[in-house]
C-alpha cells in the first residue's frame, strides 16, 4: 500500500462549513464523471497517490493512472449502468486541517454486455485531503451491503455523451 503523505499542503484557516461544501461537491463530481464516463477528469478527483479499493469484488487501484484504467475497464463491461449516490457524514481530522474522513451511500443498478443484470446497495468508506487544488479523495473503500442480481425488465436510455451539459451563461 502506499503511504500517504502527513504534511499539511495548505494553510487554510479551518472552516468546516466550506470544507464540508467543498467535500460534498467533490463526491458529486465523481458520480457525475462515473455516469458520463469521464474517465480524466474522474481521475483528477484523486490525490496522486489516491486509492480505490472494493474487497468484495477483489479490485484495487493506486494512483491515478491504474484509478483510470480500472474505472474504464469496470464500466466498458456495462451495457448501462446507473449511480445515485448520497452524501454521509464528513469528519474534519482534529490533527491535521488539510484531512478528513467520511462516507458516501451509493445505489447502482446496470446491465452487464453478457446480458447479466446486477442492482446494489454500498457504502464508500472514503478519506479525504485538501491539496492546492483542492479536496481530493485520498482513499475510497467501496462495501457492498445488498446485492440483487434479478434480470432488470427496462432497456437503457440514450447514452450519456449524446446529452452534454448546456454551457454555463
Amino acid at each position: 500500500m502506499t503511504q500517504l503523505s502527513t504534511a499539511p499542503t495548505t494553510t487554510v484557516t479551518p472552516d468546516p462549513l466550506r470544507d464540508r461544501v467543498a467535500i460534498d461537491a467533490l463526491r458529486a463530481e465523481f458520480t457525475d464523471a462515473v455516469m458520463v464516463h469521464d474517465f480524466d477528469r474522474l481521475a483528477s478527483l484523486f490525490t496522486d497517490d489516491g486509492a480505490v479499493r472494493m474487497p468484495d469484488v477483489s479490485a484495487e487501484a493506486e494512483g491515478r493512472a491504474a484509478i483510470r484504467a480500472s474505472v474504464e475497464r469496470m464500466q466498458g463491461a456495462w451495457e448501462f449502468f446507473v449511480q445515485v449516490s448520497t452524501p454521509g457524514a464528513v469528519v474534519p481530522d482534529p490533527d491535521d486541517p488539510d484531512a478528513a474522513s467520511g462516507r458516501t451511500f451509493l445505489e447502482e443498478l446496470g446491465r452487464l454486455r453478457d446480458g447479466t443484470s446486477h442492482r446494489n446497495h454500498g457504502i464508500y468508506h472514503d478519506r479525504y485531503r485538501r491539496t492546492a487544488d483542492g479536496w481530493r479523495f485520498a482513499e475510497r473503500v467501496y462495501e457492498l451491503r445488498y446485492v440483487d442480481d434479478t434480470p432488470l425488465p427496462g432497456t437503457p436510455g440514450m447514452p450519456p455523451s449524446a446529452r452534454p451539459l448546456p454551457a454555463a451563461g
